[in-house]
């Protein structure tokens, strides 16, 4: 169950991992980001964090994993980049019997990106060693003495990959316009109707095209969107539940607890004494 997750960080002796971190490469502080790194794993990796205090990409290279998306766990494979927002629950492990290999990218809480983003989907099907051959190149140029004109382009490179990977739908304008419309008024009692109108196309076209382009269905979309923004609220104010809820969306606080449980792995009034969570379990 998610709610029996505390905050756990095992590498293991058969895991490698090249990493570069903002405090050994100051140019990577000055782009807000927090490290980034290319591994190669097997059991006992796992790594569980129970509240994500900046957003997180992940892309596999190959092999296969087990991440927690959406409040389910789901296989990790070649191809798959995941974008995991600021402040949930994210978890993920490597599969008995299997190696995993991926790379990732992490964000500090200050960056824009780890901000409530209404366009991020589920999963997207990219070639991600372009990736992986840049986070390389940055940390050997790093380790080999730290020349400030090629780890800034390194960095040119990372951050133009992850834009390619994250961003492919701000090409998507009916799908753009829609999203963004709904998260500057998530309090707003949408109705599949209303999404469709203001997309310009049926509820059937809308389902088929949301659940293609980001994974889920329009009104799973919105239950996420409304999560997402909860879930900063709890982890940056003192606001109380029941405000929270009413503030995304929800008139009925257990509605809003049970969907917040489901998707985050705890009830709202958990999660926000959460906020500084203590690490129980490391090794390697």
């Amino acid at each position: 169950m998610h709610e029996n997750l505390s905050e756990t960080h095992i590498v293991g002796e058969d895991t490698h991992q090249q990493i570069v971190r903002a405090e050994d490469c100051p140019p990577l502080a000055r782009r807000l980001l927090s490290h980034v790194g290319v591994g190669d794993a097997a059991p006992p990796y796992r790594v569980v964090r129970t509240n994500l205090s900046g957003a997180y990409l992940h892309a596999c290279l190959g092999g296969e994993g087990r991440m927690l998306l959406d409040g389910r766990w789901r296989p990790h494979r070649a191809g798959m980049v995941t974008l995991a927002p600021a402040h949930v629950l994210h978890a993920f492990h490597a599969v008995p019997g299997k190696r995993w290999q991926y790379c990732w990218v992490r964000y500090m809480p200050q960056s824009p990106r780890s901000v409530i983003e209404g366009m991020t989907p589920l999963v997207a099907r990219v070639d991600p060693k372009p990736l992986s051959d840049a986070i390389l190149g940055l940390y050997h140029e790093v380790n080999s003495g730290g020349d400030i004109a090629a780890t800034a382009l390194w960095i040119d490179l990372i951050e133009h990959y992850v834009k390619r990977y994250t961003e492919p739908l701000r090409n998507e304008e009916r799908l753009s316009k829609l999203w963004a419309e709904v998260t500057a008024g998530l309090g707003h009692p949408w109705t599949l109707d209303q999404l469709a109108r203001i997309a310009g196309m049926s509820g059937e076209h809308l389902r088929r095209l949301c659940q293609t382009r980001l994974g889920r269905s329009p009104m799973q979309q919105l239950t996420y969107l409304r999560v997402q923004q909860a879930a900063q609220l709890l982890a940056t104010t003192d606001m109380r539940v029941e405000d929270v809820a009413f503030e995304v969306g929800y008139q009925n606080p257990f509605a809003f607890s049970n969907a917040f449980k489901r998707m985050t792995g705890f009830r709202p009034s958990r999660f926000q004494r959460r906020r500084n969570p203590v690490v129980v379990a490391k090794g390697g």
